[in-house]
């Protein structure tokens, strides 16, 4: 490493993790405390990321420390990353494949029944949905005079510019929806919103979407205090979240 070369702190490899998100929680590892240590010796970097429970899913597991080591090996400085991932009935497969830069079907083989790149579009998707009612309901909160039944005539111009609507923008910039201040709220996958009597009923389909995700999350952040004492300090307060 060149004497120039800025050597990389812990507090830039966290920064860097706050990147990564939890595929079906929407949420920072970091934010999570799915992020047990992190160590640098100069250009080297180690960083062990926990569960809530030994038998979470393998493949969300293996989304947040392919992207978690993506994260920090893409850092100024950083020149060999460890990702290891504690404490989990596949640990040993994802970390041997992590450490092989083998890929997501290359660590699970046949077991790979489904494409990575499918997976992160559904839960993309997912996450957009969640955003897209979070920001109408916040709508509907400060202007209640506006009939839920116009939600399907607002336009991204329509929203204030708070956290909720950036949320909602960096969605669906990942989804590929259109960022124009005249581009609809209220959309589907496509980019398609509904007839003006359906408007209730996707509402309500996207309010259940992101209830679940923020149901799934506050039950997840609990597991992980029982399971590892101490873990409440290391997460931090949920963000872009609609009271």
């Amino acid at each position: 490493m060149s004497a120039l070369t800025r050597v990389p702190t812990e507090a830039d490899v966290r920064r860097a993790l706050d990147a990564v998100l939890d595929p079906e929680l929407d949420e920072p590892v970091t934010d999570l405390g799915f992020v047990r240590s992190v160590a640098v010796e100069g250009g080297r970097v180690e960083v062990h990321l926990r569960l809530p429970t030994s038998f979470c899913s393998p493949n969300f597991a293996y989304f947040m420390a392919s992207d978690s080591k993506d994260a920090v090996a893409a850092l100024p400085g950083v020149t060999h990353v460890v990702v290891e991932l504690d404490d989990h009935h596949d640990s040993a497969i994802i970390n041997a494949g992590l450490a092989a830069d083998a890929g997501y079907r290359g660590t699970f083989r046949h077991e790979a029944e489904q494409d990575l790149d499918e997976l992160r579009a559904t839960f993309r998707r997912k996450a957009h949905t969640a955003a897209m009612e979070r920001a109408l309901t916040a709508l509907l909160r400060a202007r209640p005079s506006l009939p839920e039944s116009e939600l399907g005539q607002m336009r991204l111009w329509d929203l204030p510019d708070d956290a909720t609507t950036a949320a909602l923008r960096r969605r669906r910039a990942a989804v590929g929806l259109p960022d124009d201040a005249d581009a609809l709220v209220l959309v589907d996958h496509d980019g398609v919103g509904p007839a003006p009597d359906q408007v209730p009923l996707s509402l309500r389909r996207a309010r259940s979407t992101r209830i679940s995700i923020e149901g799934n999350a506050h039950f997840c952040r609990g597991l992980l205090r029982t399971r590892y004492p101490g873990a409440k300090h290391d997460q931090s307060p949920t963000k872009e979240h609609t009271p």
